[in-house]
């Protein structure tokens, strides 16, 4: 099939540009630059998706079966509008199959949220969440309305090899340095995870399941972890002892450290209210079958270790932590 790629040449892109070919699609993918370095066999359409006059420009002419919306524009954000704009331009109903790539954050908050959940409401405070909340409701009325193909995949905290975000890097740079972790409060939030590789096999099975049309889909390992047992299975993937240290949440927050850094304490946005989901929608629509975390963080360690290319980190904030903050435990779980 023709497949285009909105946000292709990232982590979840990157790893479905090739699976897709792999699989003798056509693909072709649409980001700001001139240029990519997906190979020969990939297309490249330069255009701006958060400019709907951009869009249409870019896509006067062209025609696909398949589209995969992967992208969001972290520092603008990327609204409903933008994402209704982008799938007229496309023509819409005439599509085979339009791919949202949501997120369980589209729940606002909560656990066990199954497909059929409120997602959070437009007056939301996150504009990430409400964004991919009032996005999916845009796509599901333009299901109804013109018969878009629409499905929306709503995956928790994603990982594997090739990750831009600092996270997975964040604990395994720690531990090989015999570093203490610093745990958030109780070190009991929940967080959910999903191996890039099961991501992207959904994208691909959704193509051509007729029954997942007009429907959403939670992605993820069944089973949410709480932060000491997610830090404890990178210690393990890694072999290297973990040395705990917890540290009162509001301690952190009011010393200016944030989830998302510069002042970073715990892996990229991985201490923040848990929202966790069920799964068993897409086991059985999908036949989903999620690969074991354990597993997972071994593949995704064997990549860390012949392609990190973070920066040298920088410990001076969890030092002053680690040197003034009143410990709530031990330094040991």
């Amino acid at each position: 099939m023709n497949c285009l790629v909105i946000g292709g040449t990232r982590f979840i892109g990157r790893m479905l540009v090739a699976d897709l070919l792999k699989a003798d699609h056509s693909v072709t993918v649409l980001h700001r630059r001139a240029r990519h370095d997906l190979g020969r066999r990939v297309k490249n359409i330069v255009a701006d998706r958060n400019d709907g006059q951009a869009m249409k420009a870019a896509l006067a002419g062209k025609k696909f079966d398949i589209v995969f919306d992967n992208v969001y524009d972290l520092e603008r954000g990327t609204t409903a509008g933008h994402i209704e704009s982008s799938v007229r331009a496309l023509g819409g109903a005439n599509l085979h199959r339009y791919v949202f790539m949501s997120s369980v954050a589209a729940y606002g908050d909560g656990l066990n949220h199954h497909e059929g959940d409120a997602l959070a409401p437009d007056d939301a405070p996150e504009l990430y969440t409400r964004n991919k909340a009032m996005s999916e409701r845009a796509l599901f009325r333009l299901h109804q309305r013109i018969g878009l193909p629409v499905v929306t995949l709503r995956p928790p905290f994603v990982y594997g090899p090739g990750n831009n975000l600092y996270r997975e890097a964040f604990f395994w740079d720690r531990l090989r340095a015999g570093r203490s972790i610093i745990l958030p409060g109780d070190g009991r939030r929940l967080a959910q995870f999903i191996y890039v590789k099961d991501l992207v096999r959904a994208c691909l099975k959704v193509m051509d399941e007729p029954a997942a049309v007009g429907h959403a889909f939670n992605i993820a390992n069944a089973r949410p972890l709480s932060q000491a047992e997610v830090v404890e299975a990178f210690a393990k993937a890694c072999k290297k002892p973990v040395k705990f240290v917890r540290i009162p949440r509001e301690y952190i927050l009011r010393a200016g450290g944030h989830p998302m850094g510069p002042k970073l304490y715990f892996g990229n946005y991985v201490d923040v209210p848990p929202i966790t989901q069920v799964t068993a929608k897409a086991q059985r629509v999908l036949k989903f079958k999620s690969t074991d975390f354990a597993t997972g963080l071994k593949e995704t360690y064997k990549w860390y270790l012949r392609h990190n290319t973070f920066p040298k980190p920088d410990y001076s904030f969890e030092d002053q932590l680690l040197a003034t903050a009143p410990v709530l435990v031990p330094a040991k779980v």
